[in-house]
């Protein structure tokens, strides 16, 4: 049986980091994943370019059952930090959007920094490796290493054991409910994991008019839900086949629960119905023309003809009410998604392991010592844009450290003791 300070099951992002950071702090660490290939979600997010990290992550745009859980992590390990990392790596990046940090060259660089740091802390290595169970021995006997792995490589013993298995989304790449089945082995709750950042669908019917416009795009208003389950974002809309995707139907399906409507506001920026009435009362312009101001012009043929209007009518020829009732459903169009695409195209998990049973400092369950879970597989989701990376680095970084004083200090009370 091996032997090590802390054993880590899973090799993305916050797996590395927290293996890395570990190592270097001096722990004898072992990293464990069943994947045949490093970081698979690294490689393939942000076009292949890693959208790492955004440069305004803070708590309040995180999702989460206790929203306060994120904190403590973030405020400690930031943006910077990790920008400090790539200076040091010699990585480029550039800013695209809203704050969001792109590597100019790969998503490889990402990858193999996080594969020298773990060189620099000394990780060992075991992938592709499964793992089949987990045992626990109580401290009260006498066990230092009280963790107890079943592996493809042999038995695994280890004084603390990091879960960072991730979520759901994209099974295709290796996502498993692995880390749940391990948080409910020794009595933590999940909170109901869901697909998030993840495109909508609306039943055939009611897409029908719609359907013809895949591959338009537009900046649009988005909002979902009520009180503090309430979202609202400024972003681009895609129109596809089935439904509605791009970063803003992504950004709200973290918001959205099934049988939510959501609403989007077509001219964010315009006054619709102010525009109506000075177009009535000084243009013969057709409405659908006049619409196409705001809307690009095939989406302004099919509003006006499932709202029941001729195609040729003009403005001038509209009441006053049906003015007022257009300009409203423009700026509020109010849809019923039937449901979302699936874990197979969600970029991330909403729900996990429940941070009431964790500590927000340490990652460390408060009810089964030496027990930590970080990233993707807690019940913290970012918004769309480099905010989950972030998470990912942050709370590995916590838990890391939190690690390395509570071992190095148990090492130091032997030593006087001794």
């Amino acid at each position: 049986m091996e032997k090590f300070d802390v054993a880590i099951v899973g090799a993305g992002a916050a797996g590395l980091m927290c293996a890395a950071v570990a190592g270097q702090l001096g722990l004898r660490v072992v990293l464990i994943d069943h994947a045949t290939r490093l970081a698979e979600k690294i490689r393939i997010s942000g076009g292949g370019r890693c959208n790492f990290t955004n440069i305004n992550a803070g708590a309040a745009n995180y999702l989460s059952e206790n929203p306060r859980f994120c904190r403590s992590a973030l405020a400690r390990y930031t943006p910077r930090d990790f920008l400090d990392l790539l200076k040091r790596h010699r990585i480029a990046w550039h800013e695209k959007h809203r704050g969001q940090l792109f590597c100019d060259e790969s998503a490889e660089d990402v990858i193999e920094m996080l594969r020298n740091e773990c060189a620099a802390g000394h990780v060992h290595w075991r992938m592709p490796c499964a793992v089949h169970t987990v045992a626990y021995a109580d401290a009260d006997a006498g066990a230092a290493h009280r963790y107890h792995l079943t592996t493809d490589a042999g038995h695994i013993a280890a004084k603390r054991l990091v879960i960072a298995t991730g979520g759901l989304s994209i099974p295709k790449i290796g996502a498993t409910d692995w880390g749940y089945r391990i948080a409910r082995q020794f009595g933590l709750d999940i909170v109901e994991p869901r697909p998030a950042l993840v495109p909508l669908m609306f039943d055939a019917s009611t897409w029908a008019p719609f359907a013809g416009l895949s591959g338009l795009s537009l900046e649009v208003e988005v909002s979902t839900g009520k009180g503090k389950e309430a979202g609202s974002f400024l972003e681009d809309l895609l129109f596809t086949h089935r439904g509605l995707s791009g970063p803003a139907i992504l950004q709200i399906s973290s918001f959205w629960t099934p049988g939510q409507p959501i609403t989007l506001n077509l001219a964010p920026t315009s006054d619709i119905e102010a525009a109506l009435f000075d177009a009535k009362a000084s243009s013969k312009r057709q409405l659908s023309n006049l619409l196409a101001q705001w809307v690009p012009a095939r989406l302004a043929d099919a509003w006006v003809a499932n709202s029941g209007l001729s195609p040729q009518a003009r403005v001038q020829e509209l009441p006053d009410k049906a003015l007022r009732s257009l300009a409203q459903a423009f700026s509020g169009w109010t849809l019923k998604p039937c449901g979302s695409e699936g874990w197979r195209k969600a970029e991330v998990t909403r729900g996990g392991v429940d941070t009431r049973a964790l500590s927000s400092t340490t990652l460390e369950a408060r009810a089964q010592p030496g027990l930590h879970f970080v990233g993707e597989v807690v019940d913290v989701t970012g918004w769309l844009g480099g905010y989950n990376f972030q998470w990912a680095w942050a709370s590995a970084v916590a838990c890391a450290r939190a690690m390395s004083e509570s071992i190095q200090a148990a090492k130091a009370a032997d030593g006087a003791l001794d």
